[in-house]
């Protein structure tokens, strides 16, 4: 009996995140896009940060670091929206196609801005870990990178995309 309820969770998810959302909302508010981004943001600097770290530890080039900061900026973004939707009683497969669908336009133009942030700041790649350098350009990016990623989401969740396709699990 549970796993029917579930099966039928799981296929209303799944409609949702391909895009046939029923109440699709006139619109967005600021707040409502600036607290999707503000989640996004999370999950971002989460793997942001410790894959600079990570890469800038170990002594790695440029292109090794901002690809295991980036892999993992994805890899904690997703995470969080799956938390909280698995939390609700989704099926795993069924949320991760809901994670997929609400988080990664906004998890790329985040790690867009953010990356491009740093990879044009002079000398930031190069900052050690001791240097308030490496600390304080990786704060400006995520802030600039904040910035950028919240019209996006009010862009998408006014259509129905996004993280309105989870906003109901997120209560």
């Amino acid at each position: 009996m549970q796993h029917a309820a579930h099966t039928a969770d799981d296929h209303h998810l799944a409609h949702h995140a391909q895009g046939h959302a029923h109440h699709v909302p006139a619109g967005a508010s600021w707040t409502v896009a600036a607290q999707a981004t503000l989640h996004c943001l999370t999950g971002c600097a989460i793997g942001e940060v410790l894959g600079m770290v990570i890469g800038t530890w170990l002594g790695w080039g440029n292109g090794p670091t901002m690809v295991t900061a980036v892999l993992l900026a994805f890899l904690f973004g997703y995470s969080l929206t799956l938390r909280g939707i698995l939390r609700a009683g989704v099926g795993l497969a069924a949320a991760v196609r809901v994670a997929l669908a609400a988080d990664t336009l906004s998890i790329a133009v985040m790690e867009l801005i953010d990356n491009g942030v740093i990879a044009v700041w002079p000398e930031a790649m190069a900052a050690r870990l001791d240097e308030a350098l490496f600390w304080g350009s990786l704060a400006v990016s995520l802030v600039l990178a904040f910035l950028a990623t919240t019209p996006v989401n009010k862009w998408m969740i006014g259509r129905g995309k996004g993280h309105a396709v989870v906003h109901r699990y997120h209560h």
